[in-house]
């Protein structure tokens, strides 16, 4: 009886998914091939004639191949249609479309033909792997899309009926696309949306749009919650994914998410389901919630962006190094006093070399202050990479560590200022200055100080607002202003995004030969 129970014992789950579950003959590149299928690969070999002398290079020619089923997010029966034939046809075999790493972080999709004219053995094999496809987990059915066609140079729309709808549709995903009208309307779509009839949203546009989107992602999240839209202390995570399609200028998220600009990149991130959870900041004044947001600037960041939203009459281009010019040609200090809540750290990890970052090893729940004049403030809870920055504007912070990078650039010459700001783009070190202090932190309270009795030679579209007692941010490329206190405060973890870690993307490397 002992003997007859450990005969009949289920396989270990890594055993039981490499137990053959069909095999079969199929033509692929027009060689016939023994092909097996198990829950976790898919491998062929050429069918070779028996050699009588026993040639070993022969064998050497019968190679296996193999493709993992992780890998592979879509299925479709070949069939020869005559012109204009929407159904039906003659079945030809089986198409296998796999995501494929063609290294630097761009992802592309590749198609394999499996040829066979049998119906019976094309259909089970059919059914077999669509079975295996649907048991992967965070792969989306339905997804809510929101279009901005205003994005950068207006190209978003192409961008998703030529490059990313294709792929949905192909991964059989059904799709519900808004194409926005107006600043703000994602938000109040999603605010009303009912979103457990979608496995993820997603946007396509530059990071005002994905601001605004994941903004109205978590706000739908507080209201279903019951926790209304005010101050809000601890928020509830988003319930879905969110998934960002690069077509704006700089793409800040997009970069940070999949380490390059690539439109078919970032959908096959939706498409195959990975997921990866994101820190977020709240951004609130002492009486109620201001936004959720992932990055902000205030000073010279804000009010290079303040300036461009000005003239938006002006192509996209030319506004921003208008507006960048401009700034930095009336460059001026904010007066303000941050308060800062920085992380604490075990004090086992003391010794870890962090020359640019200041970290702090006293007591829970010590705030410290800095009062002064400052270029720029810098609050960000993701690294910001861009093709201008390809470091990060925050290298030494994280996508989901828990804390955020406070990056202070205190008053200097405009020529110690560029040269800071000229580090962004190149390997050295852009907080290597003795006017830049960089810390790690859980909250932050920003306060700025109105500015009584301006210099009438001062520009005034640059300082018209603070004047009146409105100061500029800039929140995720979003414009806002606030005349109060703006307090931020990290919180981990609270949305799950399509894409991967780019600290893991280039060790992910796979080669496919696509017949």
């Amino acid at each position: 009886p002992e003997e007859r129970r450990r005969r009949v014992a289920p396989l270990p789950a890594a055993e039981a998914a490499e137990e053959s579950l069909l095999r079969g003959i199929f033509e692929i590149g027009k060689r016939s091939c023994d092909v097996v299928l198990s829950a976790r690969r898919l491998r062929w070999s050429p069918i070779l004639p028996e050699s009588p002398a026993g040639d070993s290079s022969m064998i050497l020619q019968a190679q296996e191949e193999i493709m993992e089923m992780k890998d592979v997010f879509s299925v479709k029966l070949k069939r020869r249609r005559f012109a204009g034939q929407k159904k039906g046809g003659t079945l030809l075999g089986i198409t296998i479309f796999k995501c494929l790493n063609k290294g630097g972080n761009k992802l592309t999709d590749c198609a394999i033909h499996l040829n066979n004219l049998s119906e019976d053995h094309c259909y089970l094999w059919f059914r077999h792997l669509k079975e295996i496809l649907n048991g992967f987990q965070n792969r989306p059915k339905s997804l809510k899309v929101f279009v901005n066609p205003s994005s950068h140079k207006r190209e978003a729309t192409r961008v998703y009926y030529e490059q990313v709808a294709p792929l949905f549709k192909l991964a059989d995903i059904k799709t519900d696309v808004t194409v926005t009208e107006y600043e703000g309307h994602a938000l109040s779509i999603l605010k009303e949306c009912e979103l457990q009839a979608f496995d993820g949203v997603v946007c396509v546009g530059g990071d005002g749009s994905v601001s605004e989107v994941a903004h109205g992602l978590l706000l739908k999240a507080q209201i279903d919650a019951g926790k209304g839209t005010a101050y809000i202390q601890k928020p509830v995570r988003a319930p879905i994914p969110l998934g960002v399609i690069p077509a704006g200028t700089a793409n800040i998220l997009a970069h940070t998410l999949y380490g390059i600009k690539h439109a078919v990149t970032a959908t096959l991130h939706i498409v195959m389901g990975h997921i990866q959870p994101v820190d977020v900041c709240t951004f609130s004044t002492p009486k109620k919630l201001l936004r959720f947001g992932f990055s902000a600037m205030f000073g010279f960041g804000a009010r290079t962006l303040a300036l461009a939203e000005k003239h938006r009459w002006m192509p996209s281009d030319q506004r921003k190094d208008f507006a960048f010019i401009k700034t930095l040609a009336d460059l001026k200090p904010e007066e303000c006093e941050l308060s800062f809540l920085p992380v604490q750290i075990p004090q086992e990890d003391s010794h870890v070399d962090n020359r640019n970052t200041l970290l702090y090893l006293g007591s829970k729940d010590q705030w410290h202050k800095i009062q002064g004049h400052f270029l720029n403030v810098s609050i960000m809870a993701i690294p910001c990479l861009c093709s201008m920055a390809p470091r990060g504007l925050a290298p030494n912070t994280r996508l989901n560590n828990g804390s955020m990078a406070l990056i202070v650039v205190q008053n200097t010459s405009r020529k110690e200022f560029i040269k800071h700001l000229k580090r962004y783009a190149s390997v050295k070190n852009q907080f290597n200055f003795p006017f830049v202090e960089t810390y790690t932190v859980q909250e932050v309270k920003v306060q700025p100080r109105l500015k009584c009795g301006l210099d009438t030679k001062e520009n005034t579209d640059l300082y018209a607002a603070s004047s009146e007692g409105d100061y500029p941010w800039n929140i995720d490329g979003d414009l806002m202003k606030e005349a109060s206190e703006v307090h931020i405060q990290v919180h981990p973890q609270l949305i799950n995004l399509y894409g991967v870690n780019t600290d893991d993307l280039e060790n992910s490397q796979a080669t496919c030969n696509c017949i």
